[in-house]
């Protein structure tokens, strides 16, 4: 991977205020995928938006690591569902709509 396709985890972590532990410990629960490159960690930038989602529910609402974990399982099963659902109804309108 590119690293423009890529955010240096510690200037992710100054940003936000964060401890490099935090994103390393997603890391370690298999939420995040971390990219070392020359000595550095590197996120990519496609996993932005979910790491704020759990800086939120780990730190704004105390939920410990194992509850983000869950929780961000959770989130992704509903999401392959609704997708599931959305094809299988464009599938029933394909042949509805031929009667």
């Amino acid at each position: 991977m590119k690293t423009d396709e890529m955010v240096k985890a510690e200037e992710f972590c100054l940003c936000h205020q964060v401890d490099i532990t935090f994103i390393r410990s997603l890391n370690e629960f298999g939420l995040v995928t971390l990219t070392t490159m020359e000595e550095n960690l590197y996120i990519p930038t496609a996993q932005v938006v979910e790491i704020e989602r759990m800086m939120r529910f780990h730190f704004d609402m105390n939920i410990n690591l194992e509850g983000v974990e869950v929780i961000t399982r959770l989130l992704k099963q509903m999401d392959d569902m609704r997708d599931e659902a959305r094809l299988l109804r464009n599938r029933l309108n394909l042949y509805e709509s031929d009667f």
